[in-house]
C-alpha cells in the first residue's frame, strides 16, 4: 500500500473507533439506567444488569458501525483538509475517484467487521443476553403473551402457555387435525423437554381422541412427541428478528412458508442483515465530499454535528422503511435497500457537486 494509503487508512480507523468507543460507553449507560427499574425484581441484581449490558454491545457495535463510519471518517477528512493535506494530495495528482477507492478499501475492512460481529459473535449473546435476564428476574418469555405461543405444524396446532429461558415448555396443548380439517385429537401435557433425538418428552399428558362424535381420554405420564417445534424457533421469542443470524432468519422463514405463515417481517429482516454492512461503504463515500471543504475548528464541529444528524436519519429511515414495508407488503428487498439507495444516490449527488466546482 502507498504511503498517503496507509496514512489515510490509520486516520480513518482510528477516528471510527474512537466514535464507536464513545458510542457504546453512552448507549451502554443510558441501557444501564434502563435496566435499573428491573434491579430487585425477583434474583435481578446490580451484576445481572451489568452481565446484560455487557452481552449486549456486540449487538450495540453491530447497530452503530454505519454511523461511526459516518462520524469518524467525516471529522478525519475534515481534519486533513484543515491542514491543507487533502489539497496537497489532489496537487500531487490523487484524483477524486482515487482518494473514494482508497476510502472504500478502508470501509471494507470495517464492513467485513460488521458482518462477522452480526452474523457470528452478536446473536448468540444476545440470547444468552435475554436468558441471563429472564432467568435473573424469574420471569417467563411468554408470560406477557394472554393466551401464550401458538405455533402450527403441519395439520397440528400447538399452543404453549409458558416457555422458560433454557427452552423448556409448559402447560402445553396440541390440536390434531386430519386433512379434512377435521378434529382427532386434543393433547394437554403439564411441561416438555426437547431431547436429542428431534423429539419432545411430554409429562403428565391428558390425551382426548375424537371418534366421530365420541371421545375417549388417556392419561399417560411420559410421550415422545414429533414435531418440527425446535429450541432454535423458539429462540426467536428471545432474538428480536434484526439480531438473528441469517442462517436462523432462513430457517425460521422456511419453517413458516412450510406452514403457510407470513413471512414478510423476517423476510425484511433477511434482506437488512445482508445489506446492513454495505452501509458501512454508503457512509464513507457520503463524507468524503465534506473533506474539499476548508473550515477551522468550528466548521469542523459544524460538520460533525451534521453527520450526527444524518445517522440519526439513516437509523430512522432504517427503522421506518421496515415497518412500512411490513404493514403495506412491500418486497422485502424494497424495504430493506430503500435507505441505503438514498443516502447512497445523495453521496453520488454530491460528490458530482464537488467535482463541478
Amino acid at each position: 500500500m502507498m504511503l498517503y494509503k496507509r496514512y489515510i487508512a490509520k486516520e480513518v480507523a482510528a477516528a471510527v473507533l474512537l466514535v464507536l468507543v464513545a458510542f457504546i460507553a453512552l448507549f451502554s449507560f443510558f441501557d444501564l439506567i434502563g435496566e435499573l427499574r428491573d434491579v430487585g425484581k425477583g434474583g435481578y441484581k446490580i451484576q445481572h444488569a451489568l452481565a446484560f449490558i455487557a452481552l449486549r454491545i456486540p449487538a450495540r457495535i453491530y447497530e452503530l458501525m454505519p454511523i461511526a463510519m459516518l462520524i469518524g471518517a467525516l471529522y478525519a477528512l475534515s481534519t486533513l483538509a484543515r491542514h491543507s493535506e487533502i489539497t496537497v494530495l489532489r496537487a500531487s495528482g490523487l484524483s477524486t475517484g482515487g482518494l473514494l477507492k482508497t476510502l472504500l478499501q478502508i470501509a471494507g475492512v470495517f464492513a467485513v467487521l460488521t458482518l462477522i460481529t452480526g452474523e457470528v459473535i452478536a446473536p448468540p449473546l444476545e440470547k444468552v443476553a435475554k436468558q441471563v435476564r429472564l432467568t435473573a428476574i424469574g420471569k417467563l418469555v411468554s408470560a406477557d403473551f394472554r393466551t401464550g405461543l401458538w405455533v402450527k405444524d403441519d395439520m397440528n396446532f400447538i399452543n404453549v402457555r409458558q416457555v422458560t429461558p433454557d427452552g423448556q415448555l409448559r402447560s402445553i396443548r396440541i390440536y390434531e387435525f386430519n386433512k379434512n380439517a377435521e378434529l382427532v385429537a386434543v393433547r394437554e401435557a403439564e411441561a416438555g423437554e426437547y431431547l436429542q433425538s428431534a423429539e419432545w418428552k411430554l409429562k403428565n399428558v391428558v390425551s382426548t381422541e375424537v371418534v366421530g362424535t365420541r371421545g375417549s381420554v388417556r392419561n399417560q405420564p411420559e410421550v415422545l412427541w414429533k414435531s418440527a417445534l425446535n429450541p432454535d424457533i423458539l429462540g426467536v421469542l428471545l432474538v428480536r428478528p434484526e439480531a438473528m443470524s441469517l442462517l436462523h432468519l432462513t430457517s425460521y422463514i422456511k419453517h413458516l412458508k412450510d406452514n403457510k405463515q407470513k413471512t414478510q417481517r423476517y423476510e425484511i429482516a433477511l434482506w437488512k442483515k445482508a445489506i446492513y454492512p454495505l452501509a458501512v461503504l454508503v457512509m464513507i463515500a457520503l463524507a468524503l465530499p465534506f473533506g474539499y471543504t476548508h473550515n477551522r475548528v468550528a466548521g469542523v464541529s459544524l460538520k460533525i454535528f451534521a453527520g450526527v444528524m444524518i445517522g440519526v436519519l439513516f437509523h430512522m429511515l432504517n427503522g421506518l422503511f421496515s415497518n412500512l414495508g411490513a404493514i403495506n407488503s412491500w418486497p422485502p428487498l424494497t424495504s430493506a435497500a430503500a435507505p441505503s439507495l438514498m443516502f447512497m444516490a445523495a453521496a453520488a449527488t454530491m460528490i458530482w457537486w464537488v467535482e463541478r466546482r
